[in-house]
């Protein structure tokens, strides 16, 4: 389960720029990109679908 979290706090920081270099580091020593490719899809799904509510919800009122 820390791993999940990691991968998801890394990702997450990447999304915003904000990765300091101890886990930038960290990131980098890993065997495969695939779990932070696909957290990148998942939270980027979940942004899309967050702002699509949300111009939902201005444009109903």
């Amino acid at each position: 389960m820390l791993r999940l979290w990691q991968i998801f706090s890394s990702t997450l920081a990447a999304f915003f720029g904000v990765q300091n270099n101890t886990n930038r580091q960290r990131d980098f020593q890993d065997s495969s990109p695939l779990p932070y490719i696909f957290m990148g899809i998942l939270l980027a799904a979940v942004l899309v679908g967050l702002l699509v509510l949300i111009v939902q919800q201005v444009l109903s009122q």
